[in-house]
């Protein structure tokens, strides 16, 4: 068959399991699960991929699954993936009554992950491809729970708090040439956008340690942590104006945890940062500057810190040669002129790793609206949504493995990974330690 008789039956099976591939989504919206804890979400991927007769291997890192579609010869392998969490969004009018909610597009995007599949194996067309797919069901993209990830960390269960990272070290890239995956996002009267690029970011984790003492009778005696933690605070936005234009910083710090009670000097005080650039340089300088901060603010009161340093996650990078291979499929799906030509956020992905080991395709994917992560986020074109990412990843697969994937190797031969698994790990425990002062 030709490349485009392939792809019409791709989509053809897309659209008459719509009602199938809508109702998972659905299911998953329903059962919102944070980080390391989608044990639901992952037997719900799990069973819609057994259930089309392949063999899936549970539980990658704490959560999450894979499993693989093999032409039975030889080429290169694409990686598929999808994010399994959640965020907490309480004021959301579906979320659960702690505040779990996919105000993410999480489940958006394992649906179209899932219907991407269904496509490709159930239309019979693996035989006119090479190579393989492997489909990773993903883990912990939201950094978030770091008390939580800290104890699975000292009990051995993970080594690092993004699910992408823990996969890399454990090797579940090491075959994997090329990767894609989709987000969702309001793009309003536009429907897709391709090529985004983003910051990257350290995690911290701060405590001030002070010296209690009566605050009403004897505050002299004591240390004040808080007042450590505030100037700290104050110490790093004086430091904004020296941040670079183009290294897009953000810092954006929390306390945690302010004091005990009113009537004792705060003793024990804790913050949570990320520090986010566009570079890894970026992110280094911008980690340094902050840290100077955090140790005047503590040193200005005679107090103490520690300072855990947590590895984030690494901007990510765009590849043009896939964007312009999935452009041209949403533009077969009906989207032309629909589309955006590049996107610069200074939020993260975890995805952001995996592009500095391999060309990835990330785009961005319209049918909701309002902002990620808000109470007014809404899914509000289910086929735009679910559908067309499905298809346009399918098909992309489609271009990457056929005619003996002389796309995949046009692209692989003009690529140099701007680092290895070896020095990716190196650069990751160069920002896992924890400072004293």
């Amino acid at each position: 068959m030709t490349k485009k008789e392939l792809k019409k039956k791709v989509i053809d099976v897309i659209d008459n399991q719509r009602e199938k591939i809508l109702r998972v989504g659905k299911e998953i919206y329903s059962n919102p699960e944070l980080g390391y804890k989608e044990f639901k979400t992952t037997k719900t991927v799990k069973t819609f991929l057994e259930e089309i007769g392949l063999d899936v291997e549970n539980n990658i890192a704490v959560t999450g699954c894979k499993t693989t579609l093999d032409t039975g010869k030889k080429g290169p392998t694409i990686g598929i993936l999808g994010e399994l969490d959640s965020v907490v969004v309480k004021d959301h009018p579906d979320s659960l009554e702690d505040g779990r909610m996919h105000a993410c597009g999480h489940n958006i995007q394992i649906t179209g992950l899932l219907g991407a599949v269904l496509g490709l194996k159930e239309s019979g067309i693996l035989s006119d491809l090479v190579g393989k797919i492997d489909i990773l069901a993903t883990p912990a993209e939201e950094f978030i729970e770091l008390e939580y990830r800290e104890n699975l960390r000292k009990e051995g269960k993970i080594t690092y708090f993004g699910g992408k990272q823990e996969l890399i070290k454990k090797g579940y890239f090491d075959d994997v040439d090329i990767a894609m995956m989709f987000h969702s996002l309001d793009l309003g009267d536009m429907k897709a956008l391709v090529g985004p690029e983003s910051n990257g970011f350290i995690g911290k984790k701060i405590k001030f340690i002070g010296k209690e003492s009566h605050a009403g009778s004897a505050p002299h005696e004591g240390i004040n942590a808080l007042n450590a933690a505030m100037l700290a605070i104050n110490n790093i936005n004086a430091q904004r104006e020296t941040f670079k234009d183009s290294d897009r910083v953000r810092v954006h710090p929390i306390i945690t945890k302010g004091g005990d009670i009113v009537n004792v000097v705060p003793a024990d005080v804790r913050m949570e940062s990320y520090v986010r650039a566009r570079t890894i340089e970026g992110m280094i300088d911008s980690n340094n500057k902050v840290n100077r901060a955090l140790k005047a603010g503590a040193m200005a009161v005679g107090a103490d810190i520690h300072i855990t340093e947590i590895p984030g996650y690494l901007p990510i990078k765009r590849y043009k040669a896939l964007d312009n291979i999935f452009k041209e499929n949403l533009e077969i799906l009906g989207l032309k002129d629909k589309i955006v030509d590049g996107g610069d956020f200074t939020g993260s992905f975890d995805f952001g790793d995996v592009s500095h080991l391999m060309p990835t395709l990330h785009p961005m994917i319209g049918g909701i609206s309002g902002g990620l992560h808000t109470s007014n986020y809404k899914i509000v074109d289910e086929d735009l949504a679910y559908l067309i990412p499905a298809k346009a990843m399918a098909l992309t697969i489609v271009d990457l493995l056929f005619d003996n994937a002389l796309a995949s190797k046009e692209i692989l031969k003009n690529f140099k990974a701007p680092m290895s698994k070896k020095s990716y790990l190196e650069f990751m425990e160069t920002n896992n330690k924890i400072i004293e002062s």
